[in-house]
């Protein structure tokens, strides 16, 4: 079982290596009759897309995605959506000496533990190359939930967070670093700098939070949205962490500063705090549903680290290439991408169980 496939009844599979001729999803149970083009799908792409700014990978890909069949007159009909990005500018050479030693931090000793031997360019499917493809099924998901609007931003880089009290949506898309606070931005600019320069590399948190999600999506034992959530988030190149609504702080809160007060409301309680992340039993509650993801430092870095041969030689090791200085950066329509994967999977389950 190779387990490249994600979800229930709306799931999608990605294919490709980083250094290969092209990657790609095949997305299977979207319902008939949503309107799709290439022209929809690709900002989202464009917003992941390496060598933008200085503070991410120099590889230039336009990241160009094809619709190569389940679309028909501009219409989805309901047949499985295969999608493709071709790669364009690979430098497999620069990954010699990784062929003949591992990378401290990396999944290249775990691969060859594994599988006997390992697709050493850019690290083959353990690339963050590979989250295109999660991006552009993303942005099919999204058809099938368009109640709900799904933000994401960069919220501490290197231990640096922003203050709340300057967030601004609308600068998310004016730095190159997906941030809420100006502010924060402009120390960010320094700091991730300064990690590219020595030859290092920084973690991030990355927030994301979907409003419109209705009360009932999910499920009260093994679909919990908040499982499927942590789930998909987890499964995102270099993530170390998921936190849902108030996470770990939870566990230092008591059982009334945690509680989410409700009085009554138009239709639907009114809440006064929104602790669980919007959801309750592994049900969403129809509050705004909050996550946040870890992103480790990137491992592939010019400074030289100790590691082992394939022969279990002493050796030391530093990374030639085009590498993230902070990968959590181009984590932001990642993490968009799944939150929306996985919602419109379980509108879609909600919708099979209750009508």
């Amino acid at each position: 079982m190779s387990l490249n496939s994600f979800g229930h009844l709306f799931r999608f599979t990605t294919w490709g290596e980083s250094h290969g001729s092209a990657i790609g999803a095949v997305v299977d149970g979207c319902p008939p009759g949503l309107a799709i083009s290439e022209a929809q799908i690709q900002p989202f792409l464009d917003a992941r897309r390496p060598g933008q700014s200085r503070f991410t990978t120099q590889r230039q890909e336009p990241d160009q995605v094809r619709i190569l069949s389940g679309v028909f007159e501009g219409k989805t009909t309901g047949t499985p959506i295969s999608l493709m990005i071709e790669n364009v500018d690979q430098r497999s050479k620069d990954y010699g000496d990784v062929a003949k030693a591992y990378r401290p931090g990396h999944a290249d000793y775990a691969y060859d533990a594994k599988y006997g031997f390992r697709d050493y360019r850019g690290g083959g499917r353990s690339s963050a190359r590979e989250t295109a493809s999660r991006v552009a099924a993303g942005a099919v998901a999204r058809l099938v939930i368009p109640e709900v609007k799904i933000l994401a931003w960069v919220s501490e880089i290197g231990g640096d967070r922003i203050d709340m009290d300057h967030f601004d949506a609308d600068e998310i898309g004016r730095n190159p670093f997906f941030c809420p606070d100006s502010w924060a931005a402009a120390r960010w600019e320094k700091l991730v700098d300064d990690a590219r320069k020595s030859g290092s590399s920084l973690g991030a948190v990355v927030e994301c939070v979907a409003t419109g999600v209705p009360a009932g999506w999910g499920a009260p034992l093994y679909a919990k949205l908040d499982a499927e959530l942590a789930h998909a988030m987890m499964g995102i190149n270099a993530v170390k962490g998921v936190e849902i609504g108030d996470g770990f702080e939870a566990a230092r809160n008591t059982g009334e500063g945690n509680a989410d007060p409700m009085r009554p409301g138009s239709g639907a309680p009114e809440f006064l705090a929104n602790h669980a992340g919007g959801i309750a039993g592994g049900i969403s509650t129809g509050q705004p549903v909050t996550v946040r993801v870890a992103f480790k430092p990137t491992s592939s870095i010019l400074t030289p680290m100790p590691t082992i041969t394939r022969e279990g030689e002493a050796t030391e090791l530093f990374t030639k290439g085009r590498h993230d200085p902070c990968v959590g950066i181009r984590g932001v329509p990642v993490v968009e991408a799944m939150m929306a994967l996985v919602l419109a999977d379980q509108k879609l389950l909600h919708r099979g169980q209750v009508g």
